[in-house]
């Protein structure tokens, strides 16, 4: 037996105190509001301090910068080259006309400054690119006081480097661990819960409890990453028996919209942690899990999907169609196989504000756990959500019209950059389709000349 002395004695007492302490906070002013869905404004109020903070630092930076005759950056956020929506034809009877005395009706089929109009286009896609730009995280205005988020970050004054080390002093010494520990507590009640749930006989009870249990573990894990969160339009909520689509960020899209209703989840079975989650939910609510070799059968995925939604009384399924995670200033081409099944569709739009943390998962760039120690200290995420009327495919659509109808309601809602262009350009490289699309533009447009000069 270990004898302790006075002086340990009064560090275990007051460490025990503390953890007690500690752990009654916790429990009274997050973990239960949390599982009641009700909040103490007290993140409003953090919000509003950290917006006032983040106001004058930008202020002193400026004003450090006009001193020391130094030119701040500032991103280009409609990007560095004005282009007009006008077409190839159009730009290339502008680039004859300007180069030529000659009637547009007597040019040749072709003329060497069509060349041109390729050459600019060539250059304009290399010096503000609008598809990769969209794989990385966006240049914020104003400084965050984070370091990661913005390249006018250097020595500036005395005060302000105080006030961010005093910021990163409290970032990973008291919101870290303090995050740490909800998202721990959320996830074990997930996976302690659904396993109980899960060993209930089929019927209402069962039902019932296994939507509040993933309710209430969803809202403890979006207090984890201190999520303020705005829904608009609660009215058009996903029903059963529908599929909800949205635009894609960051994994964390599913506990935002998973902690203002239930969904059934649709993904690839994972293994460590995560499959651990995955074979917990499932014995409690009926998602949609495909193995690694089913993934890329798209017969069997648009089956199960279907057989899905065709049983009203289970939960909405939780898809997102751009299949990875673009930077929150645009939505890219929808994948249509959810498109394709005919069930009733509810469009959502989510819009994080990147001034107290990037929401977007660069997964090329960047591990998950890496991922998530940078989402856990970041400041918060602070998100808008907004629910559209539900939308169902017209008689004279196909799925990929009624894919891009979707998609431009949902980046209309958002403020977002409507592109038509694959998020799979991440990793992959462009599809000759798309290079032959501009070849066959331009032949048209020279044989549809060629055509008319012949009938006259």
């Amino acid at each position: 037996m270990f004898l302790l002395l006075p002086f340990d004695n009064l560090i275990v007492s007051l460490l025990g105190i503390s953890l007690t302490v500690l752990f009654t906070l916790l429990l009274v002013f997050i973990i239960v509001p949390a599982i009641f869905g009700v909040s103490f404004g007290i993140r409003k109020l953090y919000m509003k301090t950290l917006l006032k903070i983040f106001a004058w630092a930008t202020l002193r930076m400026e004003r450090g910068a006009k001193e020391n005759h130094h030119q701040l950056y500032k991103p280009y956020t409609n990007g560095i080259i004005a282009k007009d929506p006008t077409s190839l034809e159009e730009e290339i009877k502008e680039i004859r006309r300007s180069g030529s005395s000659k009637a547009l009706d007597n040019t040749p089929e072709f003329e060497l400054s069509d060349i041109f109009y390729f050459c600019r286009k060539g250059m304009e896609t290399i010096m503000d690119d609008e598809v990769t730009k969209r794989f990385s995280a966006e240049e914020l205005e104003s400084w965050n006081l984070l370091s990661r988020t913005n390249y006018n970050f250097h020595y500036i004054s005395l005060r302000l480097t105080v006030l961010w080390g005093l910021g990163v002093l409290i970032r990973y010494c008291f919101l870290l661990p303090l995050r740490i520990a909800l998202a721990f507590t959320g996830i074990s009640l997930l996976v302690v819960g659904t396993t109980m749930v899960g060993y209930l006989p089929n019927g209402r009870f069962k039902e019932f409890l296994s939507k509040h249990v993933h309710l209430m573990c969803y809202r403890i894990c979006v207090r984890a990453l201190t999520a303020i969160i705005t829904y608009h339009d609660r009215k058009n909520r996903p029903r059963d028996g529908g599929i909800c689509v949205a635009n894609h960020t960051s994994p964390i899209d599913v506990i935002i919209l998973a902690s203002d209703g239930y969904y059934a989840m649709v993904g690839q079975v994972h293994g460590g942690l995560m499959g651990v989650i995955q074979r917990a939910m499932v014995k409690a609510c009926p998602h949609v899990w495909f193995e690694r070799s089913e993934v890329k059968d798209r017969h069997l995925v648009a089956r199960r999907l279907t057989e899905h939604v065709q049983d009203k009384s289970k939960l909405p399924i939780l898809i997102f169609p751009e299949g990875t995670c673009i930077n929150n200033t645009s939505v890219m081409m929808f994948k249509k196989g959810s498109f394709e099944i005919g069930a009733t569709v509810y469009p959502v739009a989510i819009k994080y504000d990147p001034q107290f943390g990037d929401a977007f998962y660069n997964s090329s760039k960047y591990g998950m756990m890496t991922y998530l120690l940078r989402m856990m200290t970041s400041w918060a995420i602070v998100c808008s959500v907004w629910y559209l009327p539900p939308m169902t495919r017209q008689a004279e659509e196909d799925a990929v019209q009624f894919a891009n109808r979707v998609k431009s309601a949902i980046a209309r809602q958002g403020g977002l950059v409507d592109l038509l262009w694959d998020g799979g350009l991440k990793r992959e490289k462009v599809k000759d389709t798309f290079k032959e699309e501009q070849q066959k533009l331009y032949s048209k447009m020279i044989v549809g000349n060629h055509e008319d000069r012949s009938r006259s």
